[in-house]
């Protein structure tokens, strides 16, 4: 009697990172216990890297930050996110980022829910696969239809604007969710590619929502510390379609603060901030004091320097360590800290992702198998076989000896 649901509440399932966590912890793991090797959940190592910025070690709390936040974010750090995007992205451009064209939330979630809570009824479109916590959310407001776009591993998960644009026409999208660096696959859209993008939901009044909360992992671009963002293709900050969400959590790896921003039109932002009134209610107010000198772009670009030093050292680690193994890659990691890997070539059971996670636990070693990504919001799609359950997404946002040390464990239990 004690797991019955009270009556008109629902079973919501675990996706993703929670569920395997909750499986590991059955087997004993606890957070920071160092006999657990971590390649599964979505987290950067938060230490300072070489060449990097101090961390943050303390916040001080100034007596009028106890109380609340407004529900939009502190003024001066919605002036300090704008004055990055604009001296990243759009310097000589006569239309700029203010402090109304952007909103802070506490956390990525709780952002990309108040936009997705803003949107009126339109066909939303979002791509197969993509982030796990996409399925819940798109399944919680009923006003639009969620409408999934099938990437292809034989085209390494590639999508073209010719085939945004057949979308768009097709199906009639109202607007596109979509996680740029993807997670889990690690496709980046950039430079034309991504100009295309904004230029059709330009064209077609079609708001392209893009998680970029990746965007300084990119890989496969010319500079020292690339980021990527949309933000760099807009021609009217009030005009264009064009919703970018960021954070602290995975750019500049503090997690634990749940800071986050929304940037767009200062339409969607007044609509996105009256959702987050009923949803949320604001974010930390201390915490966002806080983060405002860390948005300083001398400080934002030399901590995306140290974070591509370190990080793209452990990309080509992990790949290399993971074709020693017998995985296989669709597409060549050009963005996140993930390796979407492919399993199919491997014995039983370490060929699907599921196995394999079963298989990991046994070694302490913790995985994501591939079918979470497999987004399908109300369980609407026919249940049958996932076309990722060969698939895992394994992490190297971990230190680079915790990765090596993950590595060792799997390839042994390959052998056994």
């Amino acid at each position: 009697m004690g797991d019955a649901l009270v009556p008109s509440f629902r079973a919501v399932p675990r996706t993703g990172v929670i569920y395997v966590m909750a499986e590991a912890a059955k087997l004993g793991y606890t957070p920071g216990d160092a006999s657990w090797i971590n390649l599964g959940q979505g987290m950067p190592e938060t230490g300072r890297l070489p060449g990097g910025p101090a961390r943050r070690a303390s916040v001080a709390i100034d007596p009028a930050d106890q109380e609340y936040a407004p529900v939009a974010g502190l003024w001066e750090l919605r002036e300090a996110v704008a004055g990055l995007y604009n001296q990243r992205y759009r310097r000589g451009m006569p239309s700029r980022y203010s402090a109304e064209n952007v909103a802070i939330a506490g956390g990525g979630r709780a952002a990309l829910t108040r936009v997705v809570a803003a949107l009126g009824g339109v066909n939303l479109g979002h791509f197969l696969p993509d982030y796990t916590a996409y399925e819940e959310l798109l399944d919680v407001f009923h006003s639009f239809a969620a409408i999934p776009i099938l990437l292809e591993s034989e085209s390494g998960y590639a999508f073209s604007h010719d085939a945004l644009r057949r979308e768009i026409q097709g199906r009639g999208l109202g607007a596109l969710l979509a996680s740029n660096p993807s997670n889990p696959t690690g496709m980046v859209v950039a430079g034309e590619e991504l100009a295309q993008w904004v230029a059709l939901g330009r064209k077609f009044d079609c708001a392209i929502i893009l998680d970029e909360f990746y965007s300084h992992y990119v890989w496969n671009q010319p500079g020292t510390a690339p980021t990527v963002s949309a933000a760099r293709h807009v021609e009217d900050v009030d005009r264009d379609p064009v919703i970018i969400l960021d954070g602290l959590t995975k750019n500049w790896r503090y997690p634990g603060w749940r800071v986050s921003w929304t940037v767009g039109p200062k339409s969607v932002i007044e609509a996105a901030s009256s959702a987050g009134s009923f949803l949320d209610g604001g974010g930390s107010r201390p915490l966002q004091r806080a983060a405002i000198d860390l948005l300083s772009p001398e400080r934002a670009d030399a901590e995306a320097a140290s974070l591509h030093g370190a990080f793209r050292a452990k990309r080509d680690l992990m790949r290399a360590g993971l074709e020693n193994m017998g995985v296989t890659f669709d597409a060549p990691t050009d963005g996140t800290f993930y390796a979407w890997g492919a399993l199919s070539g491997l014995p039983a059971p370490f060929n699907t992702g599921m196995g394999f996670f079963r298989k990991a636990l046994e070694a302490k070693v913790i995985v994501v198998p591939g079918e979470f990504f497999d987004v399908n919001p109300g369980k609407r799609r026919a249940a049958r076989a996932s076309r990722f359950r060969s698939h895992a997404r394994f992490s190297f946002g971990p230190p680079e000896a915790v990765v090596r040390e993950g590595l060792s464990r799997l390839a042994a239990q390959l052998r056994r």
